[in-house]
């Protein structure tokens, strides 16, 4: 019923037996030699391999993340000064560059205890807890207080500032190819909560004042955001858009987005019953 292929026939006469003996035996030395040789190769270029995914991908997490105890470093001057050139960005007679630092032979830059012009994520966290507990009390002089309102004000508030990042991130991109720290994105789209939460007291105290101080406020944060970015672009990027017509109206483009975004963070309780 079944046919036996020539090569099992080979296999079982005894000339070719004793020959497939042979051959095995020289193979077997000959690949027993050259497996060690192969093993030595691909495991040199494993390790290899391995070593520079290991720091291509340190690298990268280390650019792009950087260590986040580093955005913490604050005392109570750096967060009162902060606060002032966010607030009014256009008094600040000081450089926008970041103090620069050499340690261990390699460059870095100073942690915001000792430069105010770095980024930290202390006033940006602190100012979306105080943003969430003036909407939460607005809420509640207005009758309109529920948890299921300020669930909707928190997420809201996410969304607003993850817009904010991805507004900042698209505006770099646009403009060059730099290489900035997410966290630093993070904490720069994070400040909108300081003058939101002006907003908010301005709204709780006289609610008149709405319109006129959410312009101000984003005519601040433009002009903070504008600041930071050409500081960015400046010194801390290796390449950037060298066309100064489109970095401009960019740039005036992004600050122009604030006035949405903070129109939509000052209208709390807007649909809620």
């Amino acid at each position: 019923m079944y046919e036996t292929s020539q090569y099992h026939k080979r296999i079982f006469t005894p000339k070719n037996c004793s020959q497939q003996i042979d051959s095995s035996f020289g193979n077997v030395l000959l690949y027993g030699a050259g497996s060690d040789i192969i093993k030595n190769e691909l495991g040199a270029y494993g390790e290899k391999i391995l070593g520079s995914s290991s720091s291509y991908v340190q690298s990268n997490i280390g650019r792009y993340i950087s260590n986040p105890q580093y955005y913490f470093q604050v005392n109570e001057g750096y967060v009162k000064n902060k606060l002032k050139v966010i607030l009014f960005p256009f008094l600040h007679k000081g450089h926008w560059m970041r103090a620069a630092d050499i340690y261990g032979g390699e460059f870095s830059f100073k942690p915001p205890i000792y430069d105010i012009n770095a980024p930290d994520l202390y006033i940006p966290m602190m100012a979306f807890g105080t943003y969430l507990v003036l909407a939460g009390y607005f809420l509640g002089i207005t009758t309109k207080f529920s948890p299921e309102a300020l669930g909707v004000q928190f997420t809201t508030s996410l969304l607003c500032w993850l817009l904010q990042v991805l507004l900042l991130e698209a505006t770099l991109h646009s403009l060059g190819s730099g290489e900035v720290p997410l966290l630093d994105i993070v904490a720069y789209g994070g400040y909108i909560f300081v003058n939101a939460s002006i907003i908010l007291i301005c709204r709780i105290i006289w609610d008149y004042v709405f319109c006129l101080v959410t312009l101000f406020e984003c005519f601040c944060m433009g002009v903070f955001l504008i600041k930071t970015m050409k500081r960015i672009l400046i010194g801390e990027v290796r390449s950037f858009e060298k066309h100064s017509t489109k970095r401009n109206y960019l740039l005036i483009l992004m600050a122009l987005s604030q006035i949405p975004l903070l129109f939509w963070l000052g209208n709390v309780g807007v649909g809620a019953k």
